[in-house]
């Protein structure tokens, strides 16, 4: 019966280290370290009934063996990790958590490969040239993010596109302060347009639509942001410098005032469903030249068929309003943009914009939402696609666009330009994108020229 309860008590043993070191390396709260103490004082209990059989006659010397190898692995599988101790894991990207929860790091990187082939009409190739076929890097970014002290967040994003380590999203945030929300110091986007705001990872087009220029995208300032009603709605606003490539300016002029509110008047079935509203109004001082231009939602030509060329200006007011529906796997989105430039010597002029564009899943999936910011999210597909037996489809989306850009007015003659575009997006996981666009322009700069435009482009997206 001795060699009965010893064997009894050695399987005991070898199974206790396993749920502890599981306890010890998966949660931080106190209630799991009280469970960890509880546990260490049961195997101190086993170890001293140990001892008393060890001090009986009959225990044979390999029975002797097994328990102290048991003993061993006992004092070494229950350590309890440190507070400053960091778990390294994967979740969609590289994380980094220490175990008291005050530190959280994430790694990320970001490659989209683009290639295009081009038809230029009779008339654009006499003017600008023949756009020829290529390929590039559209963006090849790397960043650090993170929180500290639960309230304190950051990030550090570079761009290597043009062999330069530009500045993206360079800043420092805190978060939880009473009534403002967020306070956000740095270089990031100005709270301006749903389009603009999400992610180029998650825009349903290669490129954003020809109103994007009223965007003024990122530049150098101070935000605050929060949201109500249950992140119903949404609100930010900020005061920024135009600012380079390396988030810097030193002239006198070159101050923005940006804001922009959302709601969601319907959210149903956990995002799958919802109305989205929202508007925004940013103020430009560039005291200085101004020029307004577009490419044709394709960035590898350089040629900008909508342009006004520059012009003297001293403040320039731009407003949007933007909507979008999800009903599960079906989706639509639209923005109207309406700018006004105080011309230096012509008094105002009046630009304009819009896109509406439409999407459906075919394999099930719907665009998710971020309730806190009021921006659109990741696609996670159903089924990832895989070569192994339990292997699916990824997920697929058909998507068209109608974009409209207006750049004339009075003695500013940018044009006015029509783009239709249609596309197929392949999410292979929730990492990886192949993106397949069809455009077709059409431009008119009466009296300088008219003419067509055509665009097949592709990306092979990877991010994390």
């Amino acid at each position: 019966s001795r060699v009965v309860l010893t064997v009894l008590a050695g399987a005991a043993l070898a199974a206790i280290p396993i749920a502890g070191r599981a306890q010890a390396q998966e949660s931080v709260s106190n209630d799991v370290k009280v469970m960890i103490q509880a546990l260490q004082e049961q195997i101190e209990q086993l170890k001293a009934e140990i001892d008393a059989l060890k001090q009986q006659q009959g225990a044979s010397p390999e029975i002797t063996e097994r328990i102290e190898k048991i003993e061993k692995k006992v004092d070494e599988g229950t350590a309890v990790p440190a507070d400053n101790d960091m778990r390294v894991y994967w979740k969609e990207g590289f994380k980094f958590d220490s175990h008291d929860g005050q530190f959280k790091l994430k790694i990320g990187a970001r490659i989209q490969n683009d290639w295009g082939w081009f038809d230029d009409g009779e008339t654009f190739r006499k003017v600008f040239g023949d756009s020829e076929d290529g390929e590039e890097f559209r963006r090849a970014r790397l960043y650090l993010s993170g929180e500290i002290y639960e309230n304190y967040e950051f990030k550090a994003e570079y761009d290597f596109e043009n062999g330069d380590a530009n500045f993206k999203d360079v800043f420092m945030a805190m978060n939880n302060i009473p009534y403002v929300g967020q306070l956000k110091v740095g270089h990031f986007k100005e709270p301006f347009s749903l389009e603009e705001l999400t992610s180029d990872d998650y825009i349903t087009f290669l490129e954003r639509a020809l109103p994007n220029i009223f965007a003024p995208s990122r530049n150098t300032g101070a935000q605050l942001m929060n949201n109500h009603f249950n992140e119903r709605m949404t609100w930010a606003v900020g005061v920024f410098r135009e600012a380079d490539e390396f988030g810097d300016n030193s002239d006198d002029g070159g101050y923005n005032v940006s804001a922009r509110v959302t709601g969601l008047p319907w959210y149903a079935d956990e995002g799958r469903k919802l109305l989205h509203f929202g508007a925004g109004y940013t103020h430009r001082n560039p005291d200085a030249v101004v020029r307004m231009r577009q490419r044709p939602e394709v960035h590898i030509i350089p040629t900008r068929f909508a342009d006004t060329g520059n012009f003297s200006a001293d403040d320039v007011d731009t407003w949007n309003a933007e909507a979008a529906l999800v009903f599960g796997p079906f989706s639509a989105q639209g923005e109207y943009f309406h700018s006004t430039v105080d011309t230096l010597l012509g008094g105002d002029e009046d630009f304009d914009g819009w896109y509406a564009q439409l999407s459906y899943f075919i394999t099930g999936e719907n665009r998710t939402y971020n309730k806190k910011t009021g921006v659109f999210d990741k696609i996670i597909p159903k089924h990832p696609f895989r070569f192994s037996e339990d292997r699916g489809a990824g997920a697929w989306e058909l998507a068209v666009r109608y974009s409209q850009l207006d750049l004339t007015d009075h003695f500013l003659l940018g044009g006015q330009e029509d783009n239709f575009s249609a596309g197929v997006n392949w999410y292979l996981n929730p990492n990886m994108r192949i993106m397949l666009n069809y455009l077709h322009a059409t431009i008119d700069r009466s009296p300088l020229y008219d003419d067509d435009f055509d665009a097949i482009q592709m990306r092979f997206q990877l991010g994390f």
